[in-house]
């Protein structure tokens, strides 16, 4: 029996379904409650194992408050247009930041920060601390 790797296209939804459902601290259980499946079946959507047809890409943006967009932003596309290739595309480095906790703990915790000058110490020591591993012959 051979496994297949699950589509990019697939992944890429998956990791901005589960990305926005911890956004909004939902759990998969609850997702799955709402759209009538199991946290399993979430599990598989967020992972990429298995493909989420219209209607539920449909569903789910409703429940995550998004709209159908969102969960293609910036993601892997078989064709290139003109629209695709401006501004709203995002590096892949960044959705994959943000599609962890840490990463989405880090965002809020930052953007709840309102002094302009706290907020730019903070990067600045970030960026030193970045710049001291990359140093580091590990």
């Amino acid at each position: 029996m051979s496994t297949k790797a699950p589509n990019p296209v697939d992944k890429y939804v998956g990791s901005r379904v589960r990305m926005r459902r911890i956004m909004l601290g939902m759990s998969q259980e609850k997702l799955g409650e709402a759209l009538g499946l199991t946290f399993q079946q979430v599990q598989k959507y967020e992972k990429g194992t298995n493909r989420v047809g219209a209607s539920r890409i449909q569903q789910i943006s409703e429940i995550l408050q998004v709209p159908v967009s969102f969960l293609f932003e910036g993601g892997p596309s078989g064709t290139t247009s003109a629209e695709s290739v401006g501004d709203s595309a995002s590096p892949s480095y960044i959705s994959d930041f943000l599609a962890t906790s840490e990463g989405l703990a880090l965002t809020r915790a930052f953007t709840r920060i309102s002094d302009a000058k706290l907020r730019r110490s903070i990067v600045d020591m970030v960026e030193q601390i970045a710049a001291r591993e990359g140093d580091d012959p590990r």
